[in-house]
């Protein structure tokens, strides 16, 4: 098999900025990879790589050429070693999603579900971003009124007090059964105050809190996900932890109650299937969620979650990335109420 492969950078704008413990994004930089093979001229497969700046482990200042060189190695060969690019996520999702999509004619439909068939719609979670506590408090009641039960606050930009005054005011309109409640720190707490601000925040009811302290402390992350009242999810602490035998040893002994699922961040779509079956098998939830990609790599994450937890998923997925930006990618995806469908 002969392959053409073309990468296309493109910069998408939000329609506000993106606001995390992090930091703001304003833009976003994504590698588009198109796969032609020599057999069906004009079948073309396309693939988003798109790293995270100070997040992503393979976003680096030669990532470009990387791309590069690992695009032109795979027309050279004819073959994707794709145990080689476990160091590279964002670029292994990439080169899988265009990979899949031509070997499947070309149309965006990666997996045969009924989310992709346009049958079914995955539940989402409305998103509400930092900002202020009028701006989140506004941000959160249009998610209310759109129509969603699950909402995800970003917290850990302004003061905690001012968070909580936020969440005291959701959980005084709608009870657990009417609005689920997560929240993101970020890895925003130290682990000093994380004990306080975890037990606080348990007294409105809070399905889980992600991240929430800075990755790399694996034995102060056990201690945590072994005493807290809440449900800890880890996110920035599977980045980087690419090898099988390392997820094995992070999740027995951290012991996370969920780990979230990023394929850019975690390993692209073979990763992402590796992560979840580890943790199934120890009794730990997961769900999927995109990374800022556009609709491309939204596209693909989507389907992948159908693919892994459908039909009828039941845990709300974190796939409302894709109104995020001025000049996003046209793709079959709309949102209708609190769901994500194909059309």
């Amino acid at each position: 098999m002969r392959y053409k492969i073309s990468i296309t950078p493109r910069t998408l704008h939000f329609k506000q900025p993106a606001g995390t413990s992090r930091g703001v994004y304003n833009t976003r930089k994504s590698w588009f990879v198109e796969i032609e093979d020599s057999e069906r001229p004009g079948c073309k497969g396309v693939g988003e790589c798109a790293p995270l700046p100070d997040l992503s482990c393979d976003a680096r200042p030669e990532y470009e050429k990387t791309l590069e060189s690992i695009c032109r190695m795979i027309e050279l060969t004819g073959n994707v070693n794709y145990d080689m690019l476990r160091p590279y996520p964002s670029i292994l999702f990439g080169i899988e999603t265009a990979m899949t999509d031509l070997q499947n004619g070309g149309k965006g439909m990666l997996f045969d579900t009924p989310f992709t068939r346009g049958e079914e719609g995955i539940t989402i979670n409305g998103l509400v971003w930092m900002g202020s506590h009028d701006e989140m408090l506004a941000r959160l009641e249009s998610k209310m009124e759109a129509g969603f039960h699950c909402v995800k606050l970003k917290i850990g930009a302004i003061e905690f007090d001012s968070e909580l005054d936020l969440i005291r005011h959701i959980r005084q309109a709608f009870t657990k059964e009417q609005i689920e409640l997560r929240v993101d720190a970020n890895g925003g707490f130290t682990f000093e105050d994380a004990p306080s601000r975890l037990e606080q925040l348990a007294r409105y009811d809070i399905h889980s809190i992600e991240q929430p302290i800075r990755q790399h402390q694996w034995a102060r992350m056990a201690q945590l996900c072994a005493s807290s009242p809440i449900p800890i999810a880890l996110d920035e602490e599977l980045i980087g932890v690419n090898m099988p035998g390392m997820k094995k040893e992070l999740l027995d002994t951290i012991r996370p109650q969920y780990i979230i699922l990023k394929p850019s961040l975690h390993g692209g779509i073979s990763g992402t299937r590796e992560w979840i079956d580890m943790a199934h098998q120890r009794g730990i939830g997961s769900w999927i969620t995109s990374a800022l990609e556009s609709n491309v790599g939204l596209n693909a994450v989507a389907q992948l979650a159908a693919d892994v937890y459908g039909p009828n998923i039941s845990m709300p997925q974190g796939l409302g990335t894709g109104m995020l930006f001025t000049d996003n990618i046209e793709m079959p995806l709309t949102i209708r109420g609190e769901k994500l469908w194909r059309v």
